[in-house]
């Protein structure tokens, strides 16, 4: 399944959005694809890669209280990642995307494949989880794929 990138932009360009991503189980796979079409600075304003905990706090603002309480992997730090990237950024739209890519990290209430995404439009923000199969190269292009489709239908509805 190709990802829709094209469509992600055509979508921000018609509507005049921006968007800014933060990711953490993707290391930086959607914005590098965001950015590998040419003239992407004219819908894509930046791209956060916070893999620490830390750096979640540090760079969009997710309180550490909220990572202790519920851990990097849930639907709480989602959409404090999406809506921290709105707020530390010039964008608009947002995607946020927290995981376990694995091999290891799971565990029985988290298992490996399981990734958390936030959406952030209009004020707003979408969250949903999915389990995702495979290694963690298929596990994270499972993510970007999921982002982007996902992101393309919230934009069409808004």
């Amino acid at each position: 399944m190709p990802i829709p990138i094209a469509e992600t932009a055509k979508i921000l360009l018609n509507s005049d959005r921006m968007l800014v991503t933060a990711e953490s189980c993707t290391g930086g796979m959607i914005s590098s694809a965001c950015t590998d079409l040419a003239g992407s600075s004219q819908w894509f304003e930046r791209g956060f890669v916070t893999y620490s905990n830390e750096a979640k706090h540090e760079m969009l603002g997710v309180p550490k209280e909220l990572i202790d309480a519920h851990g990097a992997v849930s639907e709480p730090v989602a959409r404090a990642m999406a809506m921290g990237a709105i707020e530390h950024s010039h964008a608009d739209v947002a995607v946020a995307v927290t995981g376990i890519a694995g091999p290891t990290g799971g565990s029985a209430d988290k298992p490996v494949g399981m990734v958390w995404f936030g959406f952030a439009l209009n004020g707003e923000c979408v969250t949903e989880t999915k389990l995702f199969a495979g290694d963690r190269a298929a596990v994270r292009h499972a993510t970007l794929r999921h982002a982007l489709t996902r992101l393309n239908a919230l934009l069409r509805l808004s």
